[in-house]
């Protein structure tokens, strides 16, 4: 996917936080810590740092969820990241976003803090972002 598809496709997606542009995600793009992994109708940005993974954005087409992309996704950052030698990971996810947060602990993350006021919706209102991780030391 070029860096236009990306943010045309996390435009879809996200409002709150918000959508990463072309040249945002060219940038990250540009990075050998950060890595890609794409599906059909999504994708998954990621970074290794020394032994912690970071999962950057996912983003799958509304229409196409709840068909298994999302899940495929972070079972493959997994495994990226511990190749690339990561023992753990990290993420924000909207404290909103349930179905998100649903993804993730299926996937075995857990809520482990919470930045207050994170993200900044377009009406200006801020909204918290819990902080999830896991281990990938096991399994």
């Amino acid at each position: 996917m070029t860096p236009d598809a990306l943010a045309d496709l996390h435009a879809r997606c996200f409002t709150t936080p918000r959508p990463w542009s072309a040249a945002e995600f060219a940038d990250f793009l540009g990075s050998p810590l950060c890595f890609l992994l794409t599906e059909p109708a999504g994708f998954l940005l990621g970074r290794v740092i020394a032994d912690e993974a970071e999962l950057l954005t996912i983003a799958v087409d509304p229409a196409a969820r709840r068909q298994g992309m999302g899940a495929r996704l972070l079972s493959g950052f997994a495994a990226t990241a511990k190749a690339r030698g990561a023992s753990c990971a990290f993420l924000e996810v909207a404290a909103t976003n349930a179905p998100a947060q649903a993804l993730y602990r299926q996937a075995g993350w857990r809520e482990t803090g919470r930045r207050r006021a994170y993200y900044h919706a377009p009406d200006g209102t801020a909204e918290d972002a819990l902080v999830m991780t896991c281990d990938l030391s096991h399994g």
